[in-house]
This record gives C-alpha cells, sequence and structure tokens, in this order.
C-alpha cells in the first residue's frame, strides 16, 4: 500500500520529497524573548524548514507539589527538581508565541506547537498554526488527541516509550476523529539518547504497519543518527535546537549549535540525493569508465595460423576487445592474421569459424 503524505504550508512531506527539518526551540531560549528570536534566524540559516515550539503553562502540565511523585529522581539532567520547577523555567511564554510565528513566517520558516492541554489547542487555534505535534510522553492522552484531530491540522505524533499497541490506539484516535493526515516519529525519550537504544530500523516498519510518513525525533549526541534515519527513510527529522550547549539550560545538553545544525541539514540533503532510486546499469557518469572494464586482447606476439592458448590471450583492462565470456571458445582456434602483443581480439582475427561463433 503506497505512503500517505503530510501537508505542511504547502510543503509535501514524505516518501520522495525532501526531508523536513524541524528545529525544536524548547527551553533554550531561557525566557528570553530576544534570544528566541535569534534561534529562529539562527535556525533558518542553518538550514531549518520549521520552529517548533511547547504550548504549556506549569499549571497546565503539572501540580505544584513537593510530593514524591512530583519529584523528578532516576539519573535525568534534571534529578533533584520538581516538576513544577523544572516546567517554571522551561516553558515557552504564550504572549510571544502569536509574534515569534510571524518572525519565523517572515522568514520562511513554518512554525507550529506541541499542546498539552486544551487551553493549549485552543490557543494555538487562535494563531492558527500549520500543524501539531504531540509529544512522546503525550501519546497516550487520547482526549488530547481528540481535540487536537477534531482541528483537522496534520498531526505529527512522537511515539517514544509507546508499545504497537499503545500507538495503533493513539492513530486510530486521531483518524476517527477526523485526521487525515498523521505521522510518526521514532524517538527513544532519554536525554540525552544513547545511539544503540535509537532502534532506528522501527521508522520503515512503523510507515508499513501504519501507511503514514516516518521521520525521527532526535535526542541522542551529533548528526550521525539523523543522517542514518534519512537513509532508512525518515521524512521528518526533528532536533533540539540552541545557540550554545556552554549556555546553561534543560534542554541545552542534547541539543545542536547553528554549526553543527547546518551540518546535519547539509550531510541529510547529500544522504537524499545518494538514495536515488532502484536502478542498475550505467550512470551517465559513469559512461567513460566503461572502458576500464576488462576485455580479451591478445598479450603476445602472434602469427598467422598460430593457436591462441592461455598464455597470449588474457582478460585484463581495457575493454576494447571481446568480452571475457568467449575466452574458452578462442582458446584452441587459430590467427587469422599476423597479431602484434596489445591487440583488442575480435572476431575477424580468428579463423576457422569466428565470425560465426561471434554471431550467437
Amino acid at each position: 500500500m503506497a505512503q500517505r503524505y503530510v501537508e505542511i504550508n504547502g510543503s509535501k512531506i514524505g516518501v520522495g520529497q525532501p526531508t523536513y527539518v524541524v528545529a525544536e526551540l524548547s527551553a533554550n531560549h531561557r525566557q528570553e524573548f530576544t534570544e528566541a528570536v535569534t534561534l529562529i534566524e539562527a535556525a533558518k540559516n542553518a538550514g531549518a524548514d520549521a520552529i517548533k515550539l511547547q504550548t504549556y503553562t506549569p499549571d497546565t502540565i503539572t501540580i505544584n507539589s513537593d510530593a514524591w511523585p512530583f519529584r523528578i529522581d532516576g539519573g535525568t539532567l534534571w534529578d533533584g527538581s520538581t516538576l513544577y520547577d523544572l516546567y517554571s523555567e522551561a516553558y515557552t511564554p504564550w504572549e510571544w508565541q502569536p509574534e515569534l510565528k510571524e518572525i519565523a513566517n517572515d522568514l520562511g520558516l513554518d512554525l507550529f506547537s506541541t499542546p498539552f492541554d486544551n487551553t493549549a489547542v485552543d490557543f494555538l487555534e487562535e494563531m492558527e498554526v500549520p500543524a501539531y505535534k504531540i509529544a512522546s510522553f503525550e501519546i497516550v492522552d487520547l482526549p488530547l488527541i481528540r481535540q487536537v484531530a477534531q482541528t483537522g491540522k496534520p498531526i505529527i505524533m512522537s511515539t517514544g516509550m509507546a508499545t504497537l499497541a499503545e500507538i495503533d490506539e493513539a492513530v486510530h484516535t486521531a483518524r476517527e476523529t477526523g485526521a487525515t493526515q498523521v505521522a510518526l516519529l521514532k524517538c527513544t525519550s532519554a536525554y540525552p539518547a544513547p545511539p544503540e537504544e535509537m532502534n532506528l530500523r522501527t521508522i520503515p516498519h512503523l510507515a508499513q504497519a501504519f501507511d503514514v510518513p516516518t521521520g525521527l525525533s532526535d535526542h541522542t549526541l551529533g548528526i550521525a543518527v539523523p543522517v542514518a534515519a534519512v537513509a532508512l527513510g525518515a521524512c521528518i527529522v526533528e532536533k533540539h535546537f540552541t545557540l550554545s550547549r556552554d549556555i546553561p539550560g534543560p534542554d541545552s545538553a542534547f541539543s545542536l549549535e547553528p554549526q553543527e545544525f547546518k551540518v546535519m541539514v547539509d550531510a541529510i540533503r547529500v544522504a537524499e540525493k545518494a538514495l536515488g532510486e532502484v536502478r542498475y546499469g550505467v550512470a551517465e557518469r559513469e559512461v567513460a569508465s566503461r572502458v576500464f572494464r576488462r576485455s580479451l586482447f591478445v598479450v603476445q606476439d602472434v602469427k598467422a595460423g598460430e593457436a591462441f592458448t592461455e598464455k597470449n590471450v588474457r582478460s585484463i583492462r581495457p575493454g576494447y576487445g571481446l568480452h571475457t565470456r568467449y575466452l574458452g571458445e578462442v582458446i584452441g582456434r587459430y590467427a587469422s592474421q599476423d597479431i602484434t602483443r596489445g591487440t583488442p581480439l575480435t572476431w575477424d582475427l580468428l579463423g576457422g569459424g569466428g565470425d560465426d561463433v561471434g554471431s550467437t
């Protein structure tokens, strides 16, 4: 079954289309509006196609509590904080977001967001975002998925931690509520994520299982993993973006700096070209190299009537002589004329029925 496509602001996203590269700003603006603007400008210069925000407040995503369920502990970058404290530091002020969208659009970038509750969806609808992202932690929030699906906008879902059954339930929920454009991103919800836990072969499996464009939401360090994902069929690559990892922040440790992001985009574009199509035979740039293939040559002086042997006929480069498949038929035949060493062997140089053999 042919895979479907997702279209965001006229950009067709799917197999055979350019990879849609998303710069995730997350908390890397450090709650400085001018820094958020600088990030958007830098992302444009680095080759991003879109900017993604996160739309929540500490109170819409959790509650202010110091009780043990709300304390972060377990080997993360944020151990020792409460959820409320983390999200107080990380959220993007809502009053910025319409202006950031306008700035991004003026630069030719799409801008959309991840909502975390119904008030965020309502807010983003007023902003007229062109698409929605469902975070990996929210893929089990079916009421949220229903509300997003009811907007009729394209939905990109991260699948980190989700079982195949949970992904199926989320996709089914979106589709039965009216979503006609869904994409799925392979995601490992660890920060940073080790490459050995990425399991990128899941990307083509997701595409086949759900008949959707697939991609990668990447939290690894460096650019090798997203480029490999593109080679496996990723149509979307989302990567956290920061001006500098030296600037402290909740997400900066696993984000790419502008020059790294540009290198990643450039490598993705090279990978896209290299993927090409299923094709055999001579490519345009290979035509001149055909001559360097092997063929049959006379490698010793041979007198007329002298037999061809494995000593005076060999398969060597270049490719001006008979095809090597005829070596067995040539050995034991006789030369029709004197032949000097280094002559490409042709049928007219063989006596005793050489022309007949050449016609088969």
